[in-house]
């Protein structure tokens, strides 16, 4: 057998399967697209909840997960009277999990349409940690069991090709 006479074809063939790959490999790019995640990831923030916001009291509850949903609520006060009432649906998708929010004045004036609700899409879970997008890529929302008594809720803004986060609600656990 000449190996001469193979060598340039083989050469080729090499060179043909090395530009190919490295035409066909993925480019990483600065999006993060969301990661099938369950209710299971969320789980922690079962429980009832109390912090300070804007200068009173802000209280949240939700369920541990049944079926294919985690339901909750926040109520926001200032001087002893409600400023702002959130109801959440964890709902889980074949897509992973979604948290829809309705927003709700006193006497449960909603301020989104009646059909409409702020959708966030499942991002990505560690340990006690669960990230979220709003659909429109506008804001991310970060929920941390940081420790065994307290939750609390981050909220993140694009930052020159990054998130920047910051604690939004910083809560106790309530017996």
């Amino acid at each position: 057998m000449n190996l001469n006479s193979k060598f340039p074809q083989t050469l080729l063939i090499l060179v043909i399967a090395f530009i190919g790959g490295v035409l066909f490999i993925p480019k990483t790019s600065y999006a993060q697209t969301s990661k099938t995640g369950s209710l299971d990831d969320i789980s922690f923030i079962d429980g009832r909840w109390r912090g300070e916001f804007n200068g009173g009291p802000i209280d949240g509850s939700w369920t541990g997960p049944l079926g294919d949903n985690i339901v909750g609520f926040l109520r926001m006060m200032k001087d002893g009277k409600a400023t702002l009432y959130e109801i959440f649906a964890f709902e889980q998708t074949e897509n992973g999990p979604v948290v829809r929010v309705k927003h709700f004045k006193p006497g449960m004036i909603s301020l989104e349409e009646m059909e409409v609700s702020d959708t966030y899409k499942f991002i990505e879970a560690g340990k006690n940690t669960a990230l979220f997008e709003k659909m429109d890529g506008s804001v991310r929302i970060l929920y941390e069991l940081r420790k065994k008594n307290q939750l609390v809720f981050q909220k993140g803004i694009p930052d020159g090709g990054s998130w920047k986060y910051n604690d939004l609600f910083v809560f106790k656990r309530l017996p």
